[in-house]
């Protein structure tokens, strides 16, 4: 479903464009091969974008997105992102497509499904790193 008015459409995509672009020089990773499931992801970033005023990721159920804005844990590049460098939109990944579950704990549903997918540039990437206790102890208080 598409929320924007024409006039915020093209405004919010070049942006969400351009950070995807500058995320993925950044992350050292790539955009999904497939480019149906980036564009998907892209258009659900940059509705958000134009509606709510903030990238809010389009991969995930929220019962609020007005009240979820309020949170920073699922703004594009969200805390897992950010943190473990797992995006599970599948919109930053490696050259297979293949989100990175190096950095996840081993109990994280994206380990559990993806196995250990390894870092290709560690060097990139993973600003809040050192988040990672806060943001494991909001993924028990404040499951999404």
């Amino acid at each position: 479903m598409n929320n924007m008015t024409p006039a915020e459409k093209p405004a919010s995509l070049v942006k969400i464009r351009n950070f995807v672009e500058k995320y993925c020089e950044k992350s050292g990773l790539t955009t999904h091969p497939d480019r149906e499931v980036t564009e998907a992801v892209v258009m659900g970033l940059a509705d958000n974008l134009a509606s709510l005023g903030r990238p809010l990721c389009p991969c995930r159920f929220y019962p609020d997105k007005k009240e979820e804005v309020k949170h920073r844990t699922w703004i594009c590049a969200c805390d897992d992102m950010q943190i473990y460098k797992y995006c599970h939109c599948l919109l930053f990944v490696n050259a297979e497509g293949n989100p990175i579950t190096e950095y996840l704990p081993e109990d994280h549903p994206g380990r559990q499904c993806y196995g250990l997918v390894p870092d290709p540039t560690p060097n990139q990437g993973r600003p809040l790193r050192d988040k990672t206790e806060e943001r494991e102890l909001e993924r028990k208080i404040r499951p999404s």
